[in-house]
C-alpha cells in the first residue's frame, strides 16, 4: 500500500469510527451524546472551567458550546460556580448526577472496547495506543481540519469501537 493510500484508508476508517462512536453514544445513556459525554469528562478532568475555556479546548464556536452548556444545565448534570478567584467569573462543575452518569457511561465505554479489543494481541494494543496517542498529539489548527470545523465538534471524543 502506498502512502496515499494508507492516508485515504485511515480517513476512511476514522469517519467510520467516529460515526460509530456518536450512534453509540445515544445506547449508552439516553440523554446523554457523544458531546456532552466529552464536555462532561473534560469537566471531571479539569476540576472545572469556563464555558469559554470548552471552546477554546475543544475549538468550537462559543454558540455551539452555550447551547451544550444550557442541555447539560437543564437535566442537572452540570452547575455554575462563582469562581473563587474571580467573582466575576462563573466556572462550570459537574453536578453529583453529572458524575454518577459519568461514571456509568465511561464504565460501559471501557466496556466495549475490551470487547471488541479482547482478541487483540497485547503488543497490537501497544502499539495501537501508541500510534493514537501519537496522532491525538498533533496540534489542531482550523487549517488542518479541512472545512474549519474539527473532527471533535462533529463527532466528539473519544469514541469508543
Amino acid at each position: 500500500m502506498e502512502a496515499a493510500e494508507a492516508v485515504e484508508t485511515i480517513q476512511r476508517e476514522m469517519t467510520s469510527f467516529a460515526r460509530r462512536a456518536r450512534a453509540s453514544a445515544g445506547r449508552l445513556h439516553p440523554e446523554l451524546s457523544l458531546v456532552s459525554y466529552t464536555l462532561l469528562g473534560h469537566l471531571e478532568e479539569s476540576g472545572g472551567c469556563r464555558a469559554t475555556d470548552l471552546a477554546a479546548h475543544y475549538a468550537l464556536d462559543k454558540s455551539t458550546v452555550s447551547r451544550q452548556v444550557a442541555a447539560l444545565e437543564r437535566v442537572a448534570l452540570i452547575e455554575r460556580r462563582v469562581d473563587p478567584e474571580d467573582h466575576r467569573v462563573q466556572l462550570l462543575h459537574l453536578t453529583e448526577a453529572g458524575r454518577r452518569i459519568l461514571a456509568q457511561v465511561t464504565e460501559s465505554r471501557r466496556a466495549a472496547f475490551r470487547e471488541r479489543l479482547a482478541d487483540w494481541p497485547a503488543a497490537d494494543l501497544e502499539r495501537f495506543a501508541e500510534y493514537l496517542v501519537r496522532y491525538n498529539a498533533g496540534a489542531y489548527t482550523p487549517d488542518t481540519a479541512g472545512a474549519g470545523t474539527p473532527d471533535t465538534a462533529r463527532a466528539g471524543t473519544p469514541a469508543d469501537g
